[in-house]
């Protein structure tokens, strides 16, 4: 038996307006409640309990989810049918929960106390609202000085500047710190080493909340401290969160693979690898190449000018197998003579921000987003 059974085929229904909702429990069992109340808090969620079905209209039909105790099945059985309904029971060993599930129309049923992560993170996606996961593009430099840096942060503050909810993600901790690129190094807000002792599931809204906030959108960089590596869960939690939140989230790449970037390569839709059109590029960028693409199903080159004798985009997209995303244009003018900085895509008429643009209409037009 096990503890969670059946395919979840839709999402629990949101509340009117687009606002979050309050979970729903029905249980007269005690113990069972104390530990449905136990795991919303820990979700961040706070319930609406009840004994039987809601006598207020609506009380029903809106809860975004519903957790029934066993006990409290024969009670909601002529309750009207909807989604996002779990029965929830503690014996392992009984076999008439799967009727009494079909009875009220669950769509999952779950016995404590083995099912309870995966109920804490549903519960937490209640409370969060989560809705369709952001698209998440990473950008590797497929030699050093190849301008992913660059590119990456114009493609975040494209992003932001076309309303979408936009996080921008510093992968690497010897690149410098993308909040330096972008003229925000004194920001309040938190850094990577505040995530190390990340783990099991980080709030989406409390990590957004927490990250300096610069031209419009988040940015998780680095300090300037000694740490320069992050656990695996750590960085799969810290990930996981920012793309539940939706928008998009562009994560600048090292160009080395360790366990930790694994598991970052591991929830991209998309990758992009900048390459200077010169053969010793090319070349080092195949090596990169071959070590991102072990995991990342989607990687597409970006060829970066000026170029070299008998190369073009084309060919040095032929050259290392890879579809071609474009030439990424040079923006010149980063520095401002005042001293300030205009960060990599600001002047939305040059040519790098209209390659950006250009890049999120195509990409978010596949992933079904526009």
């Amino acid at each position: 038996m096990e503890t969670v059974t059946g395919a979840v085929t839709h999402d629990a229904p949101h509340a009117a307006g687009g606002r979050q909702g309050r979970p729903l429990i029905v249980t007269e069992d005690a113990v069972l409640l104390d530990d449905l109340l136990r795991l919303c808090a820990a979700a961040g969620a706070t319930p609406e309990v009840h004994h039987s079905v809601p006598v207020q209209r609506g009380g029903w039909e809106s809860a975004p989810l519903v957790l029934v105790g066993d006990d409290a099945a024969r009670r909601v059985r002529g309750a009207a049918r909807r989604r996002g309904v779990v029965l929830v029971g503690r014996d392992q060993d009984d076999s008439g929960v799967w009727r009494r599930a079909v009875e009220i129309g669950a769509d999952h049923v779950l016995v404590l106390p083995d099912g309870e992560q995966w109920l804490v993170d549903r519960i937490a996606d209640v409370a969060e609202g989560v809705g369709r996961p952001a698209l998440t593009v990473g950008v590797v430099g497929g030699r050093g000085g190849a301008g992913a840096s660059t590119l990456a942060c114009a493609l975040a503050v494209t992003s932001a500047r076309e309303g979408l909810r936009t996080l921008l993600v510093d992968a690497d901790p010897l690149g410098g710190g993308l909040d330096v690129l972008l003229g925000g190094e004194t920001v309040e807000g938190l850094r990577w080493p505040a995530f190390a002792a990340s783990r099991g599931r980080v709030g989406g809204g409390a990590l957004e909340e927490s990250l300096p906030e610069l031209h419009q959108l988040r940015v998780l960089s680095w300090d300037r401290g000694d740490c320069v590596a992050i656990p695996p869960r750590a960085v799969r939690a810290v990930l996981a969160a920012a793309r539940r939140r939706g928008g998009t989230v562009v994560v600048d790449l090292p160009r080395r693979i360790d366990d930790g970037i694994a598991e970052v390569l591991a929830q991209l839709d998309i990758g992009l690898l900048v390459v200077p059109a010169e053969l010793r590029a090319v070349a080092a960028a195949g090596r990169v190449a071959s070590a991102v693409g072990m995991v990342l199903r989607d990687l597409r080159v970006a060829v970066r000018g000026p170029y070299a004798p008998g190369l073009d985009d084309r060919e040095v997209a032929r050259l290392l197998g890879l579809p071609l995303v474009g030439e990424v244009p040079v923006e010149s003018g980063l520095l401002r003579p005042d001293g300030g900085k205009a960060p990599p895509g600001a002047s939305a008429r040059a040519p790098l921000a209209r390659f950006c643009k250009e890049f999120w209409e195509r990409s978010l037009a596949e992933a079904g987003t526009a």
